[in-house]
C-alpha cells in the first residue's frame, strides 16, 4: 500500500495554482457530469471529495491556509453546469444558488476533508520545525562547549 502511495504524484501547488487545479477540475467534473450522468448531483458531489483531498495534499506548506478556502470556491465553480436555471442570467443565477444551498452537505464535507488534511499537515509542518530547530539548537551548544575545551586545554602551561 505504501509503495502504491509513493508511486502517486507530489506536485507541490501555489495557493494560486491549487485554487486553479480545483477551480477547473471541478468545472471539467460539472460539465461531464451535465453530458453524462444528466447533472446528478450525487456524482458530482462524490467527485467533489477525492478534489478536495488532492487539492489540500497537493497544496505547498507556506499555503497551506488557502486549500479549505478554494474548495468551496471551486465547487461553486463547478456546480454551473449542473445547476441548470432558464429565464436568462437571472434563472441561472437562481439556479446556481439554490443548487448551493441544496448541495451544501457535500460542500461542508468536501471542506471538512480539505481542512482536516490540511490541519494535519500544519501540524506535521510545526512539529519538524520545532525538532530541526532542537537539533540545531543542541549541535551548537556541543560546538560551544568542544570550542570551550579546546580553549582550556591551549590555556594550561
Amino acid at each position: 500500500m505504501v509503495h502504491a502511495l509513493r508511486r502517486l504524484p507530489n506536485p507541490r501547488l501555489t495557493g494560486i495554482g491549487g485554487g486553479l487545479f480545483a477551480s477547473a477540475t471541478m468545472l471539467l467534473i460539472g460539465c461531464l457530469d451535465w453530458l453524462l450522468f444528466d447533472g446528478s448531483p450525487l456524482v458530482y458531489g462524490l467527485l467533489f471529495l477525492p478534489v478536495s483531498a488532492a487539492t489540500a495534499l497537493w497544496v505547498r506548506g507556506p499555503d497551506l491556509v488557502t486549500a479549505p478556502i478554494s474548495v468551496p470556491i471551486a465547487f461553486a465553480v463547478g456546480v454551473v453546469p449542473i445547476a441548470g436555471g432558464e429565464g436568462g442570467i437571472g434563472g441561472h443565477t437562481m439556479a446556481v444558488i439554490t443548487a448551493l444551498a441544496v448541495h451544501a452537505g457535500w460542500l461542508y464535507g468536501g471542506t471538512l476533508v480539505a481542512g482536516v488534511i490540511t490541519s494535519v499537515r500544519k501540524v506535521r509542518l510545526m512539529g519538524r520545525r520545532q525538532r530541526a530547530a532542537a537539533q540545531a539548537q543542541a549541535q551548537a551548544q556541543a560546538q560551544a562547549h568542544a570550542q570551550g575545551r579546546a580553549t582550556a586545554a591551549q590555556r594550561r602551561p
